[in-house]
């Protein structure tokens, strides 16, 4: 490789290391605003975000950069198309070339809406009311309409473009087609269970478990699969939430219920971003081998360490005496076998965060409908309640019976995150196809886990997947660390073998 393809290289990557930096002082004012920053501050906080994102654009879209990208244009000369310098100009280009599409007034208004939506959003949910929050969307939904319109320019349905911040290369036609066979058998599989007549004990779950305990024992599990409190910290947040900073900097949010040791399983998911960044290292921060392949990529970890793991046999075998040392007004004469069956209840509930791994994608399949219509014109934000109740209503065979248990439940739209929800089925889908690969060369998880060995797994993550960032995108990820295209098998087979023993079906 000459000297001048070396300079102009690790020249753009200068550049894109500066952008990211530049972002990342927004992302702490974000988390900020979640976790510590007084209500009367939000009008000022809005501006404060909105002038970096507008400075972080500029920057991005900056001629310099624009020249460095046409300068690297032979794949030959980065090392060919599977080298991670090629993978770092190819993904730099797709991302200045998606910036330099949008204005930095939308940009910025976006900024701005999303950051005083979201402060709305707490107030409606708390209230209960989407009346209150109607106005905020209908502005984040027209400005995620011009976003898509401005990237998207007409090819295909508007969402894609959307769709495409997360799942780079995918489009919303390639998701439904593993969703819609995946939507059909999970009926079947809940109409089974639910036909079955059995019901774990769940009273177990709603006795006293003392949120004091719930921190002190979910940061020792999370330490115990590799999470590292030197390098993150965990706060409190009206919807969880991780935020990588930046190397060496990883914040954790989460919310507790005392009658219910949901937080335990929250700490174990969102410790995955650390797992994934210190695969990566920081010498490629900014670039794309410092990011996950895709947002369902990354998804699949905090998904793989929550579900596959967290909720096996095998995790609470090792996990569960101390368990009961920590709650014993809760757990104290309760055996292992009735703890595992109360915390994999399956049964139709209102909010997504605490569904069930068998219903738990129908809620993205539900957002994921309401998305595209929304985004695509066919539904306007006023008749949402409407849609998601009757919608909710085809899928769960019940109606919320109030917004906050219905379509103002979750984040994500107040802070514009459309395109975001089919990740999460996504990443229950490449989770499933990892962990089958996982065991092949691995060996007896379960026994590896009941011993407290979760090294091995973690060590063959960071090998076939964090470290290779966004060198592949996540089809040709999958392809290469399990030999076969994404599924929806390894997902069922999961799931049917975890869930129809339980329930004898």
């Amino acid at each position: 490789m000459s000297s001048t393809i070396d300079a102009t290289y690790n020249e753009l990557v200068d550049e894109l290391r500066q952008v990211a930096l530049l972002r990342s002082c927004g992302s702490v004012l974000s988390w900020d605003e979640q976790t510590y920053l007084p209500p009367a501050g939000g009008e000022f906080r809005a501006e404060q975000l909105a002038l970096l994102a507008g400075m972080s654009h500029e920057q991005a879209t900056s001629s310099r950069i624009g020249d460095l990208l046409a300068a690297l244009s032979n794949p030959a000369s980065l090392g060919g198309e599977d080298s991670l310098r090629f993978a770092n100009v190819r993904e730099a280009r797709r991302h200045y070339d998606r910036a330099t599409q949008l204005p930095r007034r939308l940009v910025e208004e976006l900024s701005r809406v999303t950051t005083l939506s979201q402060q709305a959003w707490v107030k409606a949910r708390k209230a209960q009311d989407f009346a209150q929050f109607l106005p905020w969307l209908e502005q984040v939904v027209a400005l995620k309409r011009e976003e898509a319109q401005a990237v998207g320019q007409g090819r295909g349905p508007a969402y894609d473009a959307l769709l495409d911040d997360y799942e780079p290369g995918m489009t919303s036609d390639e998701v439904a087609s593993v969703f819609d066979p995946l939507k059909a058998r999970l009926v079947d599989l809940v109409a089974a269970i639910r036909d079955s007549g059995r019901q774990p004990d769940v009273s177990i779950l709603t006795r006293e478990y003392p949120v004091d305990r719930q921190a002190e024992f979910s940061r020792r599990a999370a330490t115990a699969i590799g999470f590292d409190f030197d390098a993150g910290r965990l706060d409190i947040a009206a919807h969880p939430f991780c935020s990588g900073i930046g190397p060496g900097d990883c914040r954790l949010t989460t919310r507790y219920d005392a009658s219910f040791p949901r937080g335990i399983f929250r700490h174990a998911a969102r410790g995955r971003p650390r797992h994934v960044r210190a695969g990566f290292g920081p010498a490629h921060f900014g670039t794309a081998a410092g990011e996950a392949a895709s947002l369902g990529i990354h998804e699949s970890q905090s998904r793989m360490w929550e579900n596959l793991v967290g909720r096996s046999r095998a995790f609470w075998q090792h996990f569960y005496p101390a368990a009961q040392a920590t709650f014993p007004a809760a757990l104290d004469g309760v055996v292992l076998d009735d703890f595992h069956a109360a915390i994999n209840d399956v049964r139709p509930s209102w909010i997504r965060v605490e569904a069930d791994e068998v219903t738990y994608n129908l809620h993205i399949m539900l957002r994921f409908d309401i998305e595209r219509a929304l985004i695509g014109g066919d539904l306007q934000p006023a008749e949402l309640p409407g849609v998601w109740n009757e919608t909710f209503q085809r899928y769960f065979g019940m109606t919320p019976p109030n917004d906050a248990l219905g379509c103002i439940q979750d984040v994500h739209w107040s802070a514009g995150l459309i395109g975001y929800f089919p990740t999460y089925a996504l990443g229950n889908m490449y989770a499933a196809q990892f962990f089958e690969a996982a065991r092949v060369e691995l060996g007896d998880l379960d026994q590896q886990f009941a011993r407290g060995e979760f090294a091995p797994l973690l060590g063959w993550l960071r090998r076939e997947i964090h470290s290779r960032g966004l060198q592949f995108r996540a089809a040709d990820l999958v392809k290469l660390v399990t030999g076969k295209p994404l599924s929806s098998e390894p997902l069922l087979r999961h799931l049917n073998e975890r869930f129809r023993p339980l329930y004898g079906v």
